[in-house]
């Protein structure tokens, strides 16, 4: 109770020194699919045991969000960048990691960022959620079965054509650039009651974002796409609002959703594409030098992002087992695919040619 009275206390503080700067508090808007986690937990230890780093005299610091805890698997991305930063620039550069939601959600924390003001410099954020703000190239990372294994993923992520997505937001005058890609693993389904297969969920009632691609998604299994804001799922679940909804393995184990929803169903419909972006107000205030450092630092951060997820996965996904969470199996994924075939043609109008390019990659 200590902890999320601080953490309103803080949201709350945000809020007003946006007012104080003429930004009006963003009004939350359809929230996107992303690793939403916002529950309190212990923090995790820094992600290397480099020594702290003492901020130079003239320190710049920038302002970082983060939605989930620190002992997720981006928050220990988070932790490295931070480190990396903070090491190569000899505490030049500070960077102010605010985590476990306490900047708001998501979407508030891109809307303050866009807004403008400067309290927010950096974030987190699913590598799809730029979309609302015209990030249609980055809305393809969301696409059902796009990617087909961590490893096509990561020959997405270290290609050209990531970093041409990557500064897709800065060209078209949305204000932010992408630094890096991550990953936290593929999103599954799990649900209230038993299930066996896809044929389980016709007439289900799964809960979404109010995404697009998701609604697709989720009408292309015969179910019922449900809109439910995050902080409400737990209790949607537990008292029949919805049936079902999708997250990726870490997230579904923190925030206590196996309690409620003890079936999870490894349909890999989607991975967990993350990015982290900075405004180009805060990028403009940096030297050259310090930008590279950024972005060398956005590089390492990867990279251990890519060493960890998989092993982290796999260790939660093993304890889920011990704690007797039913895991199911998919031996056969051509039925899924070919369920979602509508929402893909649908959203790739314009933009068959970097669709084409990334299922290529695989």
């Amino acid at each position: 109770m200590k902890k999320r009275f601080v953490s309103v206390l803080m949201t709350a503080a945000v809020i007003l020194s946006m007012t104080a700067c003429g930004v009006q508090a963003p009004e939350a808007p359809a929230e996107t699919p992303a690793a939403e986690t916002q529950e309190e937990t212990a923090e995790a230890p820094a992600a290397d045991s480099a020594e702290a780093v003492t901020p130079a005299a003239d320190a710049i610091t920038l302002v970082m969000a983060e939605v989930n805890p620190l002992d997720t698997i981006v928050g220990m991305t988070d932790q490295k960048f931070k480190e990396e930063v903070e090491a190569r620039s000899n505490g030049s550069i500070i960077i102010d990691l605010q985590a476990s939601g306490v900047l708001g959600s998501e979407n508030d924390v891109l809307d303050t960022m866009l807004g403008g003001g400067g309290t927010i410099d950096m974030s987190r954020i699913s590598a799809f959620a730029l979309t609302p703000y015209g990030g249609q190239k980055s809305m393809l990372l969301s696409l059902p079965y796009i990617f087909t294994s961590r490893d096509h993923f990561w020959n997405f992520a270290t290609s050209d054509l990531a970093q041409e997505f990557l500064q897709e937001s800065s060209e078209n005058g949305s204000g932010v650039r992408g630094l890096f890609y991550g990953e936290e693993g593929f999103r599954h389904f799990f649900t209230v009651n038993e299930i066996t297969g896809i044929e389980s969920f016709k007439g289900m009632k799964i809960r979404v974002s109010n995404d697009p691609v998701m609604n697709g998604l989720v009408e292309g299994l015969g179910a019922n796409p449900t809109v439910v804001a995050f902080g409400e799922l737990y209790s949607a679940l537990q008292t029949g609002v919805v049936d079902a909804a999708e997250q990726p393995i870490a997230n579904y184990k923190s925030n206590a959703f196996p309690e409620v929803a003890p079936y999870m169903i490894l349909d890999g419909h989607t991975l967990g594409a993350i990015q982290v972006v900075i405004t180009d107000e805060a990028w403009n205030k940096l030297t050259p030098e310090q930008q590279d450092i950024l972005v060398e630092a956005g590089k390492a951060a990867s990279e251990y992002n890519r060493s960890i997820s998989e092993e982290k996965e796999n260790e939660v996904l093993e304890q889920l087992k011990a704690d007797g969470v039913t895991i199911i199996e998919v031996d056969d994924i051509t039925p899924w695919q070919e369920a979602v075939k509508p929402v893909i043609e649908e959203n790739i109008k314009g933009l068959e040619d970097y669709y084409q390019k990334i299922v290529d990659m695989k």
